[in-house]
């Protein structure tokens, strides 16, 4: 897929044709492991896969930003943000 995207349809369909599995076992796996992977990030756990990367949780600060229409000054809330780190292997294989 040079240049355009992969869809969660199309992961499907490629685990389900690499492991000739049914479409709809191949959807419960795939879900299976988004929702194991969301469910460690919520826990405030690392999810490490080696070979590929590492999935954490960040805590972005309460800040001041700036309302960019009018200019006002507005209060930003602490939040929680998922982060994505590649691994040594992926960066590699992307070079």
């Amino acid at each position: 897929m040079v240049g355009g995207k992969m869809t969660k349809a199309d992961l499907i369909d490629s685990v389900a044709s690499k492991a000739d599995l049914p479409k709809q076992k191949a959807e419960e796996i795939v879900n299976g492991v988004f929702d194991d992977i969301v469910a460690a990030l919520k826990n405030g756990d690392k999810v490490n896969i080696s070979g590929f990367g590492t999935f954490s949780v960040s805590q972005r600060k309460a800040r001041t930003g700036r309302n960019p229409k009018t200019g006002e000054a507005i209060q930003i809330a602490s939040s929680r943000a998922a982060k994505f780190k590649a691994g040594k292997t992926l960066k590699d294989s992307l070079s």
